[in-house]
């Protein structure tokens, strides 16, 4: 007869032995797991901010760019009001259409 009535037929069998060493060292790849996770995701924030603050630069560079551009454009549009004007002085029988295929003709050549 047994004595002791916590005696397991079992007390160290290995596969619940193994059981638990496996629920550990799943549990601790779990956290690893978590903790390489998180880590990549502050890489991936601190890449994207980075992206962006590099877009956002160049946005701006483009910005100031097309702003030049712009001046410069309007710059040419006065100056080509301006000589169209004089064209229509000297020539005050021709029409605006007739002007603009004058001054392309003139500049071809």
């Amino acid at each position: 007869m047994c004595k002791n009535m916590d005696w397991s037929p079992f007390p160290y069998h290995p596969t619940i032995a193994s059981s638990k060493r496996r629920h550990r060292l799943k549990h601790s790849k779990v956290q690893i797991y978590r903790l390489s996770r998180k880590r990549w995701e502050e890489n991936m924030k601190k890449d994207m901010e980075l992206m962006n603050l590099k877009l956002y630069l160049e946005n701006q560079s483009i910005i100031e760019e097309n702003e030049k551009l712009r001046k410069k454009a309007s710059l040419l549009q006065q100056e080509n009001l301006a000589l169209m004007s004089e064209y229509q002085k000297k020539f005050p029988y021709l029409d605006r259409f007739s002007t603009t295929l004058l001054l392309l003709l003139q500049q071809k050549h």
